[in-house]
């Protein structure tokens, strides 16, 4: 079995989450923030991304994340360009703890319009693919956002993110889409129910050559609305974001989901900070794990 079809037969089999390490350069500050580093103690972008590294690697490096609970982890561009341990950070993930590697290649989203924000152009597109599959990349992730219940608006999303999901699958690569739906908004289950329905119009749109994608959606107000799409023969996974719920919140919601795991991001992180020991991070990243596993598997 080859590396892409070992990867593949992991996502597509293994039990277990998603975590998500892919914070952006506007993230970065909160997450820093967060995990206990002030914004005092960086000057320039160079020195925030060298902690916001050394945090990732840090949890990369622990004991309790590796792929027992943990099947794939997503990464910001410049944490690929980086390593861990001395080894690229992709290859650390796959080789020495069995964790499928995705990529984050959106470059953030256009000011809102009909209720949602598309995103923004990615001009280098083609050469980031490329340096992914040289790195050993699974697979991408790129986000967009809903606003409210606006079916033209959340026709582009859909229709943008497939293709943009086309691209990837030519380069070998397989597509998260993430249309996420902001939890706040008052019209969110009529906007589930819309993205829904274009999201299946969509995939049925997709040729029938055995590629399948990938989808990342908001923990859903009627449980196990997304069944359809769990259920369909050209979706490998569907996984849920946090998406400003609690990680106690979104790990009630998400067990209410079948088929449904996670790839959290702050609900990971939450209760991590840089003034720990080993042994107190070890802990609290366990029992973080632990229960993010529990609520991925419960279905």
């Amino acid at each position: 079995m080859d590396l892409n079809q070992s990867m593949m037969f992991r996502m597509k089999v293994g039990l277990g989450f998603i975590a998500a390490l892919d914070q952006s350069g506007q993230s970065t500050p909160n997450a820093l923030s967060l995990y206990g580093i002030d914004a005092s103690e960086w000057e320039a972008d160079s020195k925030m991304y060298d902690l916001i590294h050394k945090m990732r690697s840090r949890i990369a490096q622990s004991k309790e994340f590796n792929g027992d609970r943990v099947i794939g982890a997503i990464l910001f561009e410049d944490t690929m360009n980086r390593t861990i341990d001395g080894v690229p950070t992709s290859r650390f993930l796959w080789e020495r703890k069995g964790i499928v590697p995705f990529l984050k290649i959106d470059k953030g989203l256009e000011p809102a319009n009909k209720d949602v924000q598309l995103l923004k152009p990615i001009p280098d597109l083609t050469d980031l693919l490329r340096r992914a599959v040289a790195h050993g990349i699974f697979g991408t992730k790129q986000r967009s956002v809903v606003h409210g219940a606006n079916q033209d608006g959340i026709r582009l999303v859909v229709e943008q993110q497939l293709d943009l999901a086309r691209k990837v699958l030519g380069h070998g690569l397989v597509p998260i889409m993430e249309p996420e739906i902001d939890i706040h908004i008052p019209d969110k289950r009529q906007a589930e129910a819309i993205l829904l329905e274009e999201l299946l119009s969509g995939l049925n749109r997709l040729p029938d050559d055995g590629c399948q994608v990938m989808l990342k959606v908001s923990l859903p107000s009627e449980s196990n609305l997304y069944e359809p799409v769990t259920a369909h023969p050209k979706v490998l996974r569907v996984v849920a974001l946090s998406g400003g719920y609690s990680r106690d919140q979104a790990n009630e919601k998400l067990a209410l989901n079948s088929g449904i795991i996670a790839s959290f991001s702050r609900a990971l992180t939450e209760g991590l900070t840089s003034q720990q020991t080993e042994a107190e991070f070890d802990r609290q990243l366990g029992a973080s794990i632990g229960c993010i596993y529990d609520a991925s598997t419960s279905g």
